[in-house]
């Protein structure tokens, strides 16, 4: 049935009136759908803030976040609900450090894991500040997932189903609670994800990116608004952070229409997606029910639960429970229209708002090819959107022989957060692995659910298989041609990847945690094992990324050092009286932790304080491929004085850029045999001092292992034509 804008507007306006609602900024909203466009404020209209992180940003090699649990200040345990958030601070919930502002905690230096399933610590490895001097980085990087961006206005999230915990919760009384249904951090995901940005922006003036990954779960609902912030964050575009009535945007921190940062242009990024980008709630086949409420302004109205975890499907078929919004003209956001349907006079409404569209899985990829960032597209094209096929790979860098195949594991058949792989993707996946294999390349799968990870923690521990099956036997729509032989599609697939020695790593998000495990091969010949890494959640605590760093050493095998990076938040006030949002979704993180009694460390070698895992993976590589690493040095690519501009001066600076394995050193000289010249620590534009402006710069690079790179030159620009030009033209 279609509906006119005109009486789309004559709704929302009726759905306000009747429950008091503002719609001050209605008229925005008019003008916007008459003309057809999408919804925009103009940042010369408002006071748009900014929220700049703190100059100081450490890595968790120099210290980590350390929770604090709740100490009440007098006899007894006080037991908070999630949605208690004003008393969070009152009773210690949510703090960290020795006094809630900063971390403060020990630094979590690298271990070396053994590749063996339930192995303790190897060897300490080398102080990772006294870096082997005979090894040399190919390629360095950073992993991020699971930031949820949260539409909180929205009639169709599910916060009644958490916000009550530990009260009884499900429709056999019993008590469920889950951090995903809510917990605080939902008021503001967008601003974690701009410091996250920053933190990382920060990083690459130290050493440089190559590049970014998202792994997935970037919207938290399916919904088209909440990655259109996603993008839009990351590009550096103005937000807004509120929907429908966007109720508190110019009172309510966390409301406020604000202005991110941006990622730094020079560091290309790419996407997979996730349960929760196509599922609703990440849980559950997306009904006409389902996208009727998102458009529409009727309060999401469903069943409780009655297993844990939850049937979803079955919630959504029964009815009787209204799950709720969050008022964002409330300092703390309150849940309002949550609980019985009958307890309301009359049935919920908020305001409607065409731009919660559910995202089918050729609508989200068709996103990211309205970005400003590169590649445009971020590993999708036109073609992979007619298609709807959401599988590809790409070559981070020239000359390095690492090729990264990104898969889309989500089970779109029932809609579920199990792993899953059909008959097609799966074929792609072992033709692109065999291209790999026979080009000698080293090979990283990409892909938001883990294959084989290590179990979550139980009471009591599993006596034989520490290891936790995300592909169930009931996901019957994923490809196993034996089920005979292997149980669960997870156990065929990894079955097959043991047949490719150059596979190294599967990159996952998906679970919120930080968790290492080695995938050694049956037969134990170490050529044929890889290691699964998981990347935690920057929606939930710690609020983490992952640095990576692929080094050759000096035996031809190859290191992956990795670790993780707490989001930097800053303390002092945005500029509009109110601390940063950011800065409370820490606080808020902590405080779910303890709510929920959530398990921070998962598996051997993980903190058990922080959750940190940071790590040098070694890869025993085949006699082929230690000889093709071998061969490579770096290359510099460009190299131009001043950028090719006339610059008047004693300096000059020597822009250039280099592919191959990463400079770790430089020199200059006016000699071509570079008499006199030192090595310098290297930098993308370092600056010389030329004795004339009429001799050749010569200038070469090497990297940790000593191998040089061919000599090039360049010669200062000629500024008489310029001169000469002025004249004439006078």
């Amino acid at each position: 049935m279609g509906v006119s804008r005109r009486s789309f507007l004559r709704c929302c306006a009726g759905a306000a009136a009747a429950l008091r609602l503002d719609l001050s900024i209605l008229g925005t909203l008019e003008k916007a759908v008459a003309s057809g466009g999408p919804l925009k404020f103009e940042a010369a209209a408002v006071n748009v803030p900014t929220y700049p992180i703190t100059p100081q940003v450490f890595t968790t090699l120099e210290k980590t976040v350390i929770p604090i649990a709740p100490y009440p200040p007098y006899p007894g345990t006080i037991v908070l609900t999630p949605g208690q958030v004003s008393q969070y601070a009152a009773y210690g919930y949510g703090v960290w450090g020795n006094d809630g502002t900063y971390p403060t905690g020990p630094p979590y230096l690298y271990v070396r894991p053994p590749m063996v399933i339930g192995g303790k610590d190897g060897p300490p490895p080398p102080d990772p500040s006294v870096r082997d001097p005979l090894a040399a980085t190919l390629l360095t990087f950073f992993t991020m997932s699971d930031i949820h961006i949260c539409d909180k206005e929205s009639p169709a999230q599910v916060p009644y189903m958490a916000f009550q915990y530990p009260n009884p919760m499900t429709a056999q009384g019993q008590s469920m609670g889950n951090s995903s249904a809510y917990s605080a951090v939902i008021l503001s995901t967008t601003q974690v994800l701009d410091a996250a940005v920053q933190t990382i922006n920060v990083l690459h003036q130290r050493t440089p990116f190559d590049f970014g990954l998202a792994l997935g779960d970037m919207a938290n609902n399916t919904q088209h608004n909440e990655l259109r912030w996603f993008i839009d964050v990351i590009d550096g575009k103005p937000i807004r952070p509120s929907s429908g009535a966007h109720r508190g945007a110019g009172t309510i921190g966390y409301q406020k229409p604000f202005q991110p940062a941006g990622l730094d242009p020079s560091i290309p990024w790419y996407a997979a997606v996730g349960n929760h980008d196509l599922f609703w709630m990440g849980s559950s086949p997306v009904t006409d029910y389902i996208r009727d409420t998102l458009l529409g302004g009727s309060v999401l109205n469903t069943g409780l639960p009655t297993t844990v975890p939850p049937d979803f499907p079955a919630v959504l078929n029964s009815r009787g429970y209204c799950m709720g919004v969050i008022d964002g003209a409330t300092e703390y956001g309150d849940l309002i229209y949550g609980g019985l349907a009958r307890q309301f006079p009359y049935f919920p409404l908020v305001t409607a708002d065409p731009d919660r569209g559910s995202l089918s899985l050729s609508d989200w990829m068709g996103e990211f090819l309205n970005t400003t960032t590169t590649p445009v597209g971020h590993g999708f094209t036109p073609e992979m959107v007619s298609e709807g096929f959401a599988c590809y790979h790409f070559y981070p860098k020239a000359d390095i022989p690492i090729k990264f195949i990104v898969l889309d594991d989500t089970d779109k058949v029932n809609g579920d957060a199990a792993g899953y792989i059909d008959q097609r993707t799966y074929e792609w996946l072992i033709n692109e692995l065999d291209e790999g294999e026979a080009a000698g390349e080293l090979m990283i799968i990409c892909a938001h659910i883990p294959l084989l990870p290590y179990a979550q923690p139980q009471s009591p521990p599993p006596a034989n298989n520490p290891l936790y099956p995300l592909w169930p036997m009931w996901t019957s729509s994923s490809y196993n041609p034996d089920p005979s032989l292997y149980p669960t599609p997870d156990l065929f697939l990894r079955a097959q990847l043991h047949k490719y020695k150059n596979l190294i790593l599967w990159l996952s998000g998906h679970t919120h945690r930080n968790c290492i495990t080695p995938q050694p091969a049956p037969d134990g010949n170490p050529e044929y094992g890889y290691w699964e890494v998981e990347t935690p959640s920057l929606r939930d605590f710690p609020q983490q990324f992952r640095h990576f760093e692929i080094v050759r050493n000096r035996d031809q095998t190859i290191s992956i050092f990795t670790h993780n990076v707490d989001t930097a938040v800053n303390p002092s006030p945005a500029g509009n009286g109110s601390v940063p949002p950011a800065w409370n979704s820490r606080s808020y993180g902590i405080a779910a932790q303890e709510i929920f009694q959530l398990q921070i460390k998962q598996g051997p070698n993980a903190s058990p304080l922080s959750g940190v895992y940071n790590a040098e993976l070694v890869k025993v590589l085949s006699p082929e491929m230690q000889a093709k690493l071998a061969q490579i040095a770096p290359v510099v690519s460009s190299f131009k004085i001043n950028g090719g501009a006339i610059i008047p001066g004693p300096q000059v600076t020597l822009n250039n850029t280099v592919v191959g394995s990463t400079p770790t050193h430089y020199q200059a000289s006016e000699d071509p045999g570079f008499a006199g010249a030192e090595w310098l620590p290297y930098a993308q534009a370092p600056s010389f001092s030329p004795s004339s402006r009429f001799k050749n710069i010569y200038f070469k690079v090497k990297d940790g292992s000593g191998r040089e790179s061919a000599v090039v030159s360049s010669r200062l620009p000629n500024p008489l034509p310029a001169i000469l030009g002025l004249v004439l033209d006078h």
